[in-house]
Formats: structure tokens, C-alpha cells, sequence
């Protein structure tokens, strides 16, 4: 369950803090994700533009998948929830490797 805010809880955290919940639907159409590596961010004084990109070996272009538009204090919250996602992952798996750093084995699992 994720917060209005961004947080999210293990064990039902966030209703237990919050009783009125969020439900949020999933449709089938966009469940199964994409994948992008670049991400372009823009703003102005009252939102923010993420745009979602895929950048493939051969010609270099690229194509935005996605466009996501938030205001500043949704941003915020992006920012501090990835922030908590990326210490917890190195917690269970180990260290992400910066892109270029030849001291850091390759990640990847497949």
C-alpha cells in the first residue's frame, strides 16, 4: 500500500496510521509495465515533467514512452520515495554500481 504521500508500509503500516485508505486500480493495459533508461526532467514554478525514454543499441534516438506531470510537492515526494526504495534494495541485494564504474561487478539478473 502506498500513501497519498508517497510512503509506503509493510503489514498494513499506513492504515493502521491512516484508516481512510486508498484503493488504486491496476488496469490491464498498462500492468505490465515498460521499460525505459532515460528519463529527461523539466520544471517551471508549478509542476514538474518527467519524461520516461528508451534509448536502444544502433542509431542514437530515442523515443518517450511516457510523460509523467506533477506538482513540486509530488515531485518532493517521488524524490524521498525512491530514495527509500534504493536504500532498502542495497540493503537486501548490495551496493547499485554508478554507470561507469569499473570497480562494481555487473548487475543484472537474467
Amino acid at each position: 500500500m502506498v500513501s497519498p504521500n508517497g510512503a509506503s508500509g509493510a503489514n498494513g503500516e499506513f492504515e493502521a496510521q491512516n484508516p481512510q485508505s486508498i484503493n488504486i486500480e491496476l488496469p490491464d493495459a498498462v500492468a505490465d509495465g515498460l521499460y525505459a533508461n532515460l528519463f529527461l526532467v523539466m520544471h517551471n514554478g508549478s509542476e514538474f515533467v518527467l519524461d520516461c525514454a528508451r534509448l536502444l543499441p544502433g542509431p542514437p534516438k530515442g523515443k518517450v514512452l511516457a510523460r509523467v506531470v506533477m506538482t513540486p510537492a509530488h515531485a518532493k515526494s517521488l524524490a524521498a520515495s525512491l530514495q527509500q526504495n534504493i536504500a532498502q534494495y542495497e540493503r537486501n541485494f548490495g551496493p547499485i554500481a554508478p554507470f561507469g564504474n569499473p570497480d562494481m561487478p555487473a548487475q543484472g539478473g537474467f
